[in-house]
């Protein structure tokens, strides 16, 4: 008799627990879920979890950012502005140049009204050709355009590449008529023999009226 109240009482304990337990699991994956849940809600909606406040950090991000940004684009802009301006001023002191030889040769056609006929063309196209070759070179003056005209006149049939842009190209790079004349082949003696003959015919171009 006491074996069946002990059995019973045991049978009696384990169902209880099988109840209790699964309730006690359900209640604490609940509580979990809600903890969870409030806790990310609140966080997100509300804005009082643990990070920095909304925009401070984005603000001070953006504004390191503004501020390098900024340091570079100003370098840039001086220094483009710098180098734009140099570039500026050559341009305007190249075209200056320029337009005052091309003053002068106007100048010097109007004086020496024969000196386009001694070179077998025209006043208006050898200022046009004058006018081209100080884009070039606008340091080049008239009088060595002309000079570089009558030597590739009286020496391109005995020496074909002695042209006349041949001469103005040796010119451009800072040499000298005779020295360009050497460079293209002509001896020391044959050089100085060149520009002494050119110089006396644009001398008696220039008595023409």
């Amino acid at each position: 008799m006491r074996d069946l109240i002990q059995r019973g009482t045991y049978i009696a304990v384990l169902c209880s627990l099988m109840v209790v337990l699964p309730m006690s699991v359900f209640g604490q994956g609940k509580g979990r879920g809600g903890g969870v849940g409030g806790g990310r809600g609140s966080g997100v909606g509300g804005g009082t979890g643990g990070g920095p406040p909304s925009g401070i950090g984005v603000d001070r991000g953006l504004g390191n950012a503004s501020d390098q940004s900024k340091g570079r684009s100003d370098d840039g802009h001086a220094n483009a502005s710098m180098r734009s301006n140099g570039r500026s001023d050559a341009g305007l002191e190249r075209a200056r140049m320029a337009s005052d030889n091309l003053r002068h040769a106007d100048h010097d056609l109007r004086d020496h009204p024969g000196l386009p006929g001694a070179l077998h063309t025209s006043a208006n196209a050898l200022r046009g050709g004058y006018q081209s070759a100080l884009i070039g070179n606008p340091n080049l003056s008239f009088g060595n355009y002309v000079s570089a005209t009558r030597v590739s006149q009286n020496l391109g049939k005995r020496f074909p590449n002695i042209t006349r842009n041949a001469i103005l190209n040796g010119l451009a790079s800072g040499r000298s008529l005779g020295r360009t004349l050497q460079d293209l082949g002509l001896s020391d003696r044959e050089a100085k023999d060149a520009q002494n003959r050119a110089q006396e015919e644009i001398k008696q171009a220039k008595k023409m009226k």
